[in-house]
């Protein structure tokens, strides 16, 4: 039964996105939204995605403020395929999660800042901390959002169900925080449920050191300055996001003041977090945009439009960084093989002097014991003898 609730319930959600999705779209109409689309342009498409980049270097920034032990661009990198998964890919947030723990492991020799090889705990404890601080980070945005959107008219039915949500979200996060310095059985689950979704050369190289992994983690949490330094820096990265949502939206000749934007992105980050289980939160996104832009008088196919303008920015982004994520995944399995290879010839090659030398030596002395009589004389000159002489 958990096994066919695991395999259809990410497909039920995906024809629930897609369906709500369709409603959404008819309900606004094409026409209408495509001209909306219109007035953005090319130009300011290209600047939203210039904008989500800087925003992307900014995470990495944020990572790393956690996570010393890795260089800023390892963390940057890893950030990209972690978030282009989770938009791009049939996934859901925790697909994304696990792709990133891998490429935080990209490149064909990877090293920690101190020059030790990087191995999966490293990697595991490293995205466990980002992900909390950035949950850390969007809480207290939510509450922003929140008191941006109090006073509007009909926000009270997104207030209390928003501020009910963060209460539970930060009861979970802390318990989350709690596993992590000292929860050793359930760290080794976790270690357990992701090696079952990574490689089977690594996967005993995680399950087999938990220790290490709780290490590691105990070691990050050690520094809580850190840890608060990367979760406001999570923060000023939501900011940038409410930023982006306030230019997308005045491209689109929807005049919001900033506060609004903060308000609606940050109401659609918490209805976003809520259904994560959906792949790419299709619909939920949109109906989060056409509902929170109703109550600042922005239209539906403006509201939808801008929804879709952030995964067509998204896909722009994430597409490459896929190709090149699996390019340099490509480069260092081939890597491996050709160090495996030269492994394994010198090992051939003795194996080749042990037995085909010896072989070679018996069947040479045998042709050589064949070749002469056993009188000492060879087969010619026993033939020359017997010969009949003609005259």
């Amino acid at each position: 039964m958990t096994k066919t609730l695991k395999k259809t319930l990410p497909v039920l959600l995906s024809l629930l996105g897609v369906a709500l999705f369709t409603f959404i779209a008819a309900r606004a109409g094409i026409h209408p939204v495509m001209e909306a689309l219109s007035k953005v342009g090319l130009g300011g498409f290209l600047l939203l995605a210039a904008c989500q980049l800087v925003v992307d270097v900014g995470l990495g920034i944020a990572w790393h403020a956690a996570v010393p032990i890795l260089s800023v661009k390892r963390l940057m990198a890893a950030r990209l395929v972690r978030d282009s998964a989770g938009a791009c890919l049939p996934f859901s947030q925790l697909g994304g999660m696990v792709i990133g723990v891998r490429a935080t492991m990209a490149g064909v020799d990877p090293r920690t800042e101190q020059g030790e090889e990087l191995h999966w705990p490293e990697a595991v404890a490293a995205n466990l901390v980002d992900i909390t601080t950035e949950v850390l980070g969007q809480i207290a945005f939510v509450l922003i959002a929140l008191l941006c959107l109090i006073g509007h008219h009909d926000a009270a039915r997104f207030v209390w169900p928003l501020i009910g949500g963060m209460a539970l979200l930060s009861l979970g996060i802390a318990g989350f925080i709690w596993t992590q310095q000292r929860g050793g059985t359930t760290v080794s689950k976790v270690a357990t449920f992701l090696g079952r979704h990574i490689a089977a050369e690594w996967r005993e190289s995680l399950i087999g050191n938990t220790a290490a992994f709780q290490s590691r983690l105990e070691e990050l949490w050690s520094r809580p300055d850190r840890i608060s330094l990367g979760a406001l820096c999570h923060l000023v990265c939501w900011t940038g996001s409410a930023a982006m949502t306030w230019l997308g939206l005045q491209l689109l000749g929807a005049h919001v003041g900033f506060f609004s934007s903060v308000a609606i992105e940050g109401v659609v980050c918490g209805i976003m977090s809520a259904g994560f289980l959906v792949p790419g939160a299709l619909g939920v996104q949109e109906a989060a945009y056409v509902a929170l832009g109703m109550i600042f008088g922005v239209d539906a196919e403006v509201s939808l439009s801008l929804s879709l303008l952030r995964r067509g920015r998204d896909i722009l982004i994430g597409i490459p960084v896929l190709l090149i994520w699996q390019f340099v995944e490509m480069r260092r399995l081939r890597h491996e093989r050709s160090a495996a290879k030269l492994e394994n010839e010198p090992a051939s090659a003795s194996l080749r002097k042990k037995v085909i030398a010896p072989a070679v030596t018996a069947l040479t002395g045998n042709i050589k014991k064949e070749g002469v009589s056993r009188d000492g004389k060879t087969p010619e000159d026993s033939s020359f003898a017997t010969a009949r002489r003609v005259l």
